[in-house]
């Protein structure tokens, strides 16, 4: 049975339309999109929520690393009501990289799902870096803030953007509590060249019917990405947000070069860990 509410459990948000409440309970998620930043997360989100047994959580909890103290109740509290038949999904990306989220997530439930959406490390590093130059426009330069010594190609591992894309080493920490075939990597490139087939083997690792077929999808030249043609809540076409698909800042070649030798062997130690080769050389 559920557990009983404690007494200051908080009511419906304030403004809530009045109505009958939606059916259901409110369930911890059975899925987690837990990685990574600037991979295609809300992409993936956006189009797994189409689907009819699934139900997501449309903000970023951040629970398993900047809210964990509240509590389970608390984040129980904020998900979406479920029918037994349907599925409860976050994301939340930076829970990839959070040293503690494995451990955290295991003791919520050791049947959690992950999907990590993982894409090019060095263009990942720049369409972070892109995003974080349009809310602080006075940062330092990429070059900058990559390299600790730029003669001699020392690359600054401290630095989040650097940092987040040596996937190999989170997912040891990963690795110590859930076995690999309870996490599926999405290929963030083909999120965007091959929506649909993507998006099956998103819905076979979750046990549900492929109802996400290329029906579903067209490609918008404009944003340079794939659009549903229909969303979850108004039957309207719907394209992600004015902050995807921002024009990548432009970064000497040979800094790119230098990055890309400083991945690589990085993503081959991922390949073999997944058994999955994603192409980024």
């Amino acid at each position: 049975a559920p557990a009983r509410r404690p007494r200051d459990h908080p009511g419906p948000p304030v403004g809530s339309p009045p109505g009958p409440a939606r059916p259901g309970t409110k369930r911890l998620p059975q899925a987690i999109v837990v990685g990574v930043k600037k991979g295609g997360t809300r992409a993936v989100l956006e189009f797994i929520r189409v689907h009819p047994d699934v139900r997501a959580l449309g903000t970023e909890p951040h629970f398993f690393d900047r809210n964990y103290d509240r509590g389970l109740e608390w984040y129980r509290s904020l998900m979406p009501r479920t029918l037994d038949s349907q599925i409860t999904v976050e994301k939340t990306p930076s829970y990839f990289v959070t040293k503690e989220a494995p451990r955290r997530i295991f003791n919520m439930s050791r049947d959690t799902k992950l999907i990590v959406v993982v894409r090019n490390p060095v263009t990942r590093a720049i369409s972070d870096y892109t995003q974080t130059l349009s809310k602080k426009p006075d940062i330092p330069t990429f070059e900058g803030l990559t390299f600790r010594n730029r003669s001699l190609g020392l690359v600054d591992t401290s630095w989040n953007a650097i940092r987040i894309g040596m996937y190999a080493v989170h997912l040891e920490t990963w690795l110590q509590y859930f076995p690999l075939s309870q996490i599926h990597f999405v290929s963030g490139e083909k999120l965007i060249t091959d929506p649909a087939g993507e998006m099956g083997k998103v819905q076979d690792f979750l046990g549900i019917k492929r109802v996400i077929t290329d029906k579903h999808f067209y490609f918008n030249k404009t944003k340079g990405f794939p659009c549903l043609k229909k969303s979850e809540s108004s039957g309207l076409p719907r394209c992600l947000g004015k902050s995807k698909g921002r024009t990548h800042v432009q970064i000497d070649p040979e800094v790119i070069e230098q990055l890309r030798d400083f991945y690589r062997p990085y993503n081959v130690k991922f390949y073999e860990t997944v058994g999955q080769d994603f192409r980024w050389e």
